[in-house]
């Protein structure tokens, strides 16, 4: 029974190399606190598909789809193993990845979605 289920896994991930691409991968390169916050305080990240997050030097985080939509606020905290958690104004909370996958950093949110940045510049107020 055990080898029928390898198998069938095995398959899955041949017959549908997208679910072989999500998550954190073996070639990504995990970053500690310290990169992490190099990498992502006082920055504005842009992904491909226009949204942004902004991570204040002081631990504020903001997230909008659009220019001009509503932003959710929260404070952000940084960890080893390329982790980034929010503790968002509503209530909820959310634990990413930033990874460095060759020469670009990709977010890797906790549902195993990759998302590449586009551009990360200096976030002003």
């Amino acid at each position: 029974m055990v080898d029928v289920m390898r198998l069938l896994c095995l398959f899955s991930l041949v017959a549908f190399p997208a679910l072989a691409q999500e998550g954190i991968r073996d070639s990504d390169t995990l970053l500690n606190a310290t990169e992490m916050n190099d990498l992502l305080a006082g920055q504005l990240i842009e992904f491909y598909d226009g949204s942004k997050s902004s991570y204040s030097a002081d631990g504020t985080y903001g997230y909008t789809y659009t220019d001009n939509g509503p932003v959710w606020s929260g404070q952000y905290s940084l960890f080893d193993e390329s982790r980034v958690c929010v503790d968002f104004d509503n209530g909820s909370r959310r634990c990413d990845h930033f990874v460095q996958d060759g020469a670009r950093v990709v977010l890797v949110t906790e549902d195993g979605l990759r998302f590449p940045i586009r551009n990360r510049s200096v976030y002003q107020r």
